[in-house]
């Protein structure tokens, strides 16, 4: 596995490679945002570690470009004391975030956690076909009627899983566990902000919809006939 580290602290980024490289991960560094997406071209990292405070283009810039890519896991790097919008970083596509100063064991053992969640190798067969609605986690991609729609990996797999229990009700709660891990620090909006956008990307028929269960959570709600 390949890490990108992004951040203008030369003896930070010694410390991650120190810790990173005797787990068996090669790490590339990059010290600025114009570079790091230079590196992130040449060497197709698994997992990028990105600093918000960088020179040039902050973390923030660097997450959107690599978004229009790329879905590869995104932990974002911030100061203590530096504010740092959750909701923010979900929109752009940030996975996880960790706060510095860092236990450098937590570090590499969160960079374990998010990439178990989105190895490749643990995906199988995953594909869902509803009327107007095609969901396919194999090559990632998502078809509602005759078009491709661009979805975050958090926003496709939780879309497949609602999809994939469709009329099965579940709470905000539920979804971050299943979604986003249990080691996930952020607050249930999360799910609310990735629901509220789905809807505004898919193109719903009348057979089916991801419904507001008010006072519980969501469903992927579909009529008897499509189920």
């Amino acid at each position: 596995m390949k890490i990108l580290v992004v951040d203008d602290d030369y003896n930070l980024t010694q410390l991650i490679k120190s810790y990173l490289m005797p787990e068996n991960f090669e790490v590339v560094v990059a010290n600025d945002g114009i570079k790091a997406l230079e590196v992130f071209k040449l060497t197709a990292p698994n997992l990028v570690l990105l600093d918000i405070m960088i020179p040039k283009l902050d973390g923030w810039e660097v997450c959107k470009e690599i978004r229009k890519v790329s879905n590869v896991p995104i932990i974002m790097l911030t100061a203590k004391g530096e504010q740092f919008d959750k909701i923010l970083g979900l929109e752009i596509g940030a996975d996880d975030y960790i706060v510095k100063p860092f236990d450098f064991r937590e570090l590499v053992a969160r960079v374990r956690a998010v990439l178990r969640r989105y190895s490749p190798q643990g995906i199988k067969t995953k594909q869902i076909i509803y009327p107007n609605l095609v969901i396919d986690l194999n090559e990632f991609q998502i078809r509602s009627g005759d078009e491709e729609v661009e979805l975050t990996r958090k926003e496709m797999e939780l879309l497949y899983y609602l999809a994939s229990n469709p009329n099965q009700v579940f709470t905000r709660q539920q979804l971050l566990e299943e979604i986003w891990g249990f080691d996930f620090t952020g607050s249930t909006r999360t799910v609310d902000v990735h629901i509220e956008r789905l809807r505004k990307k898919l193109k719903a028929p009348d057979s089916w919809q991801i419904k507001t269960v008010w006072g519980v959570g969501y469903k992927f709600e579909v009529k008897s006939n499509n189920v």
